[in-house]
């Protein structure tokens, strides 16, 4: 039974790879109409701008649970520049980190027509990162040098690099995030030296009435442990009188498997969440809540994942673009 347990433990530690790297975890927020989150070249892309803010909780009933909070904002100056500034806290345990980025990015218009959405996007957002590990209740009755029984606290500066294309109800995005591939040092000889992580993703928006539907596609690659995960969603979006409501589901799968003993058998594993979404805009202000469950044999805990977003939308004075790309016209 200790060794079931214990192999629980590891699937879930490498089921989710993000919490023991640095920057923001790419879960499904960037579904709530919040692209610019993990992708830089989304800021400013509409008319005016945007404020999201996320809040995050994984498993209610476990102390110390992994959280997560994001506050972003970003908005149109000009005719083809976008800022933006982001900030995030993440906490898991004893291990915690911060975040404050600040965005430029640059968008040309390809086409001749200005309403005709035909848009190539540039991003690139720089950013200090302060991790923490608190080891004050760390107890040890055999003395481990690797413990210091303090708070212990690292900064660091790292950026991301993001481009995206977007004509009419297509999009396209990529980015890296942490480009200059450094670690922060606070592991010790466990530490890993390259955060460098891959991001494709593709869409379209099908429907010309009151009535959308949005598939798409999300792939990320960490370039340390060469895991590889892919999103599959879908969203559907209906137009009412005082704005829109909409809802959707993601299914995330790890290309590779992690393989377990119990006192029975051997068996293969993948991590696979499955994710219902649903949200709200109602004028300038957007609502959204999703709850993603993890799948398999083995887990570490029953309950799931539960996210909130908020948004407000400001500045677009009327539809910019003749598309239905509810990324771009609000």
């Amino acid at each position: 039974m200790k060794h079931y347990i214990l192999i629980t433990i590891i699937l879930v530690t490498m089921g989710f790879p993000s919490y023991s790297q640095e920057g923001i975890p790419v879960y499904s927020d960037y579904l709530s109409d919040n692209y610019y989150l993990i992708y830089p070249s989304m800021a400013g892309i509409g008319e005016g701008g945007k404020i999201r803010a996320t809040l995050r909780k994984q498993w209610f009933n476990v102390d110390e649970a992994p959280n997560l909070q994001t506050l972003n904002a970003h908005f149109k100056v000009g005719d083809r520049s976008g800022l933006g500034v982001l900030f995030f806290n993440d906490a898991n345990g004893y291990h915690s980190q911060t975040g404050l980025e600040l965005t430029y990015a640059h968008h040309l218009q390809l086409g001749s027509d200005f309403r005709s959405l035909n848009q190539l996007s540039f991003g690139l957002s720089a950013g200090m990162q302060q991790s923490n590990l608190d080891e004050t209740a760390f107890v040890s009755v055999v003395p481990d040098p690797l413990v210091t029984g303090s708070r212990n606290s690292v900064g660091y500066i790292n950026m991301d690099l993001g481009i995206s294309y977007n004509f009419l109800e297509f999009y396209a995005h990529a980015a890296v995030h942490n480009l200059l591939g450094r670690g922060r040092d606070l592991y010790s000889a466990v530490e890993a030296n390259n955060l460098r992580k891959y991001l494709i993703s593709l869409g379209y928006v099908f429907g010309k009435g009151d009535w959308q539907i949005e598939p798409s596609t999300l792939f990320q690659y960490t370039e340390f442990t060469k895991e590889k995960m892919i999103d599959i969603n879908l969203k559907s979006y209906k137009r009412v009188d005082f704005g829109t409501v909409w809802g959707g589901v993601s299914y995330r799968r790890s290309l590779e498997g992690t393989q377990y003993q119990t006192e029975i058998y051997v068996g293969n594993q993948h991590l696979q969440l499955i994710t219902p979404i649903v949200g709200v805009n109602y004028k300038q202000f957007l609502v959204s809540y999703n709850y993603s469950y993890q799948m398999g044999d083995l887990r570490f805990h029953d309950g799931g994942f539960h996210q909130l977003t908020l948004g407000y939308d400001f500045g677009q004075k009327e539809k910019r673009y003749d598309c239905k790309c509810p990324a771009v016209n609000y």
